[in-house]
């Protein structure tokens, strides 16, 4: 199993680009299942996820042809309309192909997904949406079964609590439905955006994705498409508040800073100093005190609960106390106990962590939990005094490419090892 070795104390300075996102590309991939003709994909990042989701669409039937960052797909037949427990366990984004092949194939049957023990997220969103689109549901056995003879019908869906899985899977279902479809309540995310587009140049009928209400006039079927996925903003984030805690000089390309519009007025109100140079480019310079900022995670635009973890490492860094609500999961704090090997000084307090900077941080072994918490460790061992060892470093893999390569471009000591 391979660990990341890396001593702190060196700033990062330089330029580093974003891959594409990760989040984006796994419903993207999914909705090649929706035609017969290719989908031609571009700037999909080489992460574990997107190697699960494409051997998945190889078992349903698809064929998968990789070429650098650009991925064509063609589902000529749906063989198997089933994701099996084996393969998916790992990853959370499995349900996403529940909405395509119940819309296209009229069944579906797909383990209950797995990914980042972050607390619960059930796919019961999905699957009520799934039976007002007039699907037939199902659970036994670790599996959920959705079953659709004929076509799906449009429906009016009102989702009680946002979902963003739960949009984009209700989405994909409704472009092929008989009729209009209404997703109340939807994600806003950009990465449902990205979905969208797609999806129309597909050849689907969608209005209002980026806003809470989104409307789909089913068609009867669609066609090939070509399309390049947005950056990976939480990928953009984590370099950005690398730079912020390091004292670097650092440059972010080919991000979309819009899609960071929360974390960059936390950084601001924090002292740092960072700047949108262009649409795509965000520059962090070396500052003064880091000053303690209050954050609750919220769904888009608000700031986005996958960068908490490294908001929190910077936190650490602050002179002061500030105190981080996670309002998405329940247990989105494992990274505070290995935080505190290092010398953080962090009580979590039901939903709330209260840090107390600045803090001294020194070296430790410690142990990846989830994607995220391995991305907060990474940036606690840049400021760390000495050598950190983090293990189960396969979850970092799960989301960032070249991370490694990255940040050893820009200054990182840093090293992957077995």
């Amino acid at each position: 199993m391979d660990k990341f070795v890396i001593q702190g104390g060196n700033p990062l300075n330089g330029t580093i680009a974003t891959s594409g996102a990760k989040n984006s590309a796994l419903p993207v991939l999914a909705a090649a299942l929706l035609t017969a003709e290719p989908v031609i994909l571009h700037r999909i990042p080489r992460v574990r996820d997107i190697r699960t989701m494409e051997r998945l669409l190889v078992d349903i039937g698809s064929e998968v042809v990789e070429d650098g960052e650009t991925v064509t797909i063609r589902t000529s037949k749906i063989v198997s309309p089933e994701a099996p427990y084996e393969l998916v366990k790992t990853m959370r984004a499995s349900s996403l192909v529940l909405g395509p092949l119940a819309a296209r194939a009229g069944r579906a049957r797909v383990s209950i997904p797995g990914g980042c023990a972050i607390g619960a997220r059930p796919i019961d969103l999905h699957l009520q949406g799934l039976t007002k689109l007039g699907a037939t549901v199902s659970q036994e056995h670790g599996y959920v079964e959705a079953v659709a003879p004929g076509r799906l019908r449009g429906g009016h869906i009102f989702f009680d609590r946002i979902t963003v899985t739960g949009t984009e899977d209700i989405l994909m279902a409704a472009v092929l439905a008989e009729g209009e479809t209404v997703i109340s309540n939807a994600a806003r995310e950009p990465e449902v955006v990205d979905l969208a587009e797609l999806l129309v140049k597909m050849g689907a009928r969608i209005e209002g994705a980026g806003t809470s209400v989104i409307r789909v006039q089913g068609v009867e079927e669609l066609h090939g498409a070509e399309h390049q996925i947005i950056a990976d903003r939480i990928e953009a984030g984590t370099f950005v508040i690398g730079g912020a805690m390091t004292g670097g000089d650092l440059t972010v390309t080919e991000c979309v800073a819009e899609h960071l519009g929360a974390l960059i007025d936390k950084l601001s109100a924090a002292g740092v100093k960072v700047s949108v140079i262009d649409a795509t480019t965000i520059r962090v310079e070396p500052g003064g005190t880091i000053l303690p900022v209050d954050m609750t995670t919220e769904e888009y635009p608000g700031f986005a609960t996958d960068l908490q973890a490294q908001y929190m490492a910077l936190m650490t860094q602050a002179d002061g106390i500030s105190i981080i609500t996670e309002t998405i999961f329940e247990n989105r704090f494992m990274h505070a106990q290995e935080l505190r090997r290092m010398g953080a000084n962090i009580r979590i307090d039901g939903r709330k962590a209260i840090l107390a900077g600045r803090s001294n941080l020194t070296g430790a072994e410690v142990i990846a939990s989830d994607l995220r918490a391995s991305a907060s460790l990474v940036l606690a061992a840049l400021v760390a005094k000495g050598q950190t060892v983090i293990d189960r470093v396969y979850h970092i893999d799960r989301g960032y490419e070249r991370i490694v390569e990255k940040l050893s471009g820009v200054g990182a000591r840093i090293s992957r090892v077995e």
